[in-house]
């Protein structure tokens, strides 16, 4: 089957806060475009899940629910089949999204004024994880060589041996950055946190959008020694665009992680579950749509060329970290010479362009922006034209 990666539903009424952003920004705007900032895509779900919801709804009633022997086997499935890591469904946690999973171990691993360590710049929540919860962050700057990243060993080492460093919350692959990190950096982030006494917590959400010629290891499935210092946050949302269903799969082999973090899920929720109709999407999404995931890899690589070639004809000060995983491409403006709240606004108001502004990443990311090529082509091209005339426009001055 041809899956449909052309259409485009605008989400302005269903309480989505990247498409208000727009109408925030440019209230008059009536126009045919698409905002490029938060995680989510702009594709149409696999019609296996649309239509497997549909039966299910006409077939069950939305009671309370617990996942199903089928749900389990579809996991258990996937990570074998994708990921060739075989796990057991008593390993597996539910959350209501992989950001509570990485509160809840924070509150689970670490004690008020101690250390959590990150690879920065990072995916925002975390730094939020970090300081309402009165942790301290414990940062790394990762080291860009010609646009890619890499871990800078000899800080991390000694900011992962500090007495008070006790969580390791390790991007993966790594958002903004784009980086997958290979086996060999996984081997060696994995030894230095083991022999520091240092729990990982891995959030590998996006780590079924791989480009090609990359290859994602899950950090607990390396070897069993890594498996007992690791909780590995999973989900389908990025992967099948589900993430309004609120349905993550958090992955603890070892038993006293494992207890340590349901114990504090238990006093924040009670009771913990996710919804039923998270637990049927997920299940469809993992048992039959990995031929929509493959069509989808595919326009995220076109999308992904498209604006290297034309950057670098166009805007070659423009540096565009090269994307090995996750949907999202950090590009880095500052050699334009524009101020990056001034950039900010030239982009939204002229160029009708909503990306992430690379600050909210940290300071690292001052200077960025962050693009979502998870949507149909014709946006990016139509976007990059409208960067080129905005940003000519300014030059002219």
């Amino acid at each position: 089957m041809k899956y449909n990666f052309t259409s485009v539903n605008p989400r302005y009424h269903v309480g989505s806060a990247k498409w208000n952003e727009i109408h925030k920004v440019l209230p008059d705007f009536s126009g045919d475009i698409v905002p490029f900032s938060v995680a989510d895509m702009e594709f149409e779900n696999a019609p296996e899940i649309k239509e497997g919801l549909k039966k299910y709804i006409d077939s069950y009633i939305l009671g309370y629910a617990d996942p199903t022997e089928e749900y389990y086997d579809a996991i258990l499935g996937w990570m074998k089949r994708k990921h060739g890591w075989e796990i057991k469904r008593e390993w597996i946690i539910r959350t209501p999204g992989i950001i509570k999973a990485f509160f809840t171990a924070v509150k689970a691993y670490t004690e008020p004024g101690e250390g959590v360590l990150l690879l920065t710049p990072s995916y925002y929540p975390m730094y939020a994880a970090i300081d309402m919860n009165k942790r301290k962050r414990v940062c790394s700057s990762l080291i860009s060589r010609d646009g890619r990243y890499e871990i800078d060993w000899a800080d991390f080492e000694e900011k992962a041996a500090r007495s008070d460093t006790k969580l390791f919350i390790l991007c993966s692959p790594h958002n903004p950055c784009g980086r997958v990190w290979t086996k060999e950096e996984l081997l060696k982030m994995g030894r230095i946190c083991i022999d520091n006494d240092v729990v990982i917590c891995s959030d590998e959400i996006h780590f079924d959008i791989v480009m090609p010629g990359y290859h994602h290891y899950v950090f607990a499935g390396i070897n069993e020694e890594l498996a007992h210092y690791s909780v590995i946050c999973t989900a389908p949302s990025k992967t099948f665009n589900l993430a309004g269903l609120q349905n993550s799969n958090i992955i603890i082999p070892d038993k006293e992680l494992y207890d340590k973090f349901y114990g504090v899920l238990l006093t924040e929720m009670t009771n913990p579950k996710c919804n039923i109709l998270g637990y049927e999407a997920n299940r469809i999404a993992y048992s039959e749509c990995e031929a929509w995931l493959s069509q989808c890899l595919e326009v995220i690589d076109t999308n992904r060329k498209m604006i290297e070639e034309f950057m670098k004809m166009e805007f070659p000060e423009v540096v565009i970290t090269p994307l090995e995983g996750t949907y999202l491409l950090w590009m880095d403006f500052n050699h334009l010479g524009i101020p990056y709240k001034e950039l900010a606004e030239i982009l939204r108001v002229k160029a009708q362009l909503f990306f992430d502004d690379g600050y909210i990443f940290g300071d690292e990311g001052i200077g960025f922006e962050r693009w979502n090529l998870a949507c149909p082509t014709r946006y990016i091209e139509e976007g990059l034209q409208r960067m080129k005339a905005a940003l000519d426009e300014y030059m002219k001055k």
